[in-house]
């Protein structure tokens, strides 16, 4: 672990991620990059500079990818990990992290999140506030689980799938790579297509 955390992406994801970085007081410094040349500073921390800079910053800082798209934070955290670069894995102090959970590097934890117990997080994941995952649940690479989602025991959420806030998911449930599910939805059967889904219980709309 280095002395200094560098967050790509200082809007409102971004200010999420750096208030539990420095909640978690690991680091002596946490600065951000941003592609948006008019913003200078976010949450009273300074942003030098612009994505690409990263690399400028291999040998004396750590990483986390603070972007909300799943596709464009995957594309750029695995450029990170490609070129050497550490990215750290963010966990808010107030989350609940159980016994034998596996978490991939990149991956936001943040308050009031519970994990239960043999549970396994991908890399890139955002893992939002006050979401709860019961025991052996499977969430792959690059996912959104959004604030307030309850999901039931052994659940598998696929590849860069999105889960809309306040979703619940039924126990031994299968959700396919590339879904997203709207807000407010019940998902209490296997989605094995990758398309939007809504309502109680969802259906399919595209």
């Amino acid at each position: 672990m280095k002395n200094k955390l560098i967050i790509i992406g200082a809007s409102g994801h971004g200010k999420v991620v750096a208030d539990i970085a420095i909640k978690m007081n690991k680091w002596q410094s946490i600065v951000f990059l941003d592609d948006d040349e008019s913003i200078k500073t976010s949450m009273g921390l300074e942003v030098m500079g612009k994505t690409a800079d990263a690399f400028t910053y291999k040998e004396e800082a750590d990483f986390f990818v603070a972007i909300g798209s799943n596709a464009t934070r995957e594309k750029i955290q695995e450029k990170l990990i490609r070129e050497g670069l550490n990215v750290v894995s963010l966990i808010h102090p107030n989350a609940v992290i159980g016994t034998d959970v596996e978490i991939g590097v990149g991956t936001a934890f943040m308050a009031g999140v519970v994990i239960n117990s043999s549970s396994r997080i991908g890399n890139g994941c955002i893992i939002n506030t006050s979401s709860s995952l019961d025991h052996d649940n499977v969430i792959e690479d690059y996912v959104h689980i959004s604030p307030g989602v309850n999901m039931a025991g052994t659940v598998i959420v696929g590849k860069g799938s999105w889960i809309g806030i306040g979703s619940v998911v039924s126990n031994n449930v299968n959700i396919c790579s590339g879904c997203k599910v709207g807000a407010g939805a019940v998902v209490v059967k296997d989605i094995t297509e990758p398309c939007t889904y809504v309502g109680v219980p969802v259906r399919k709309i595209d």
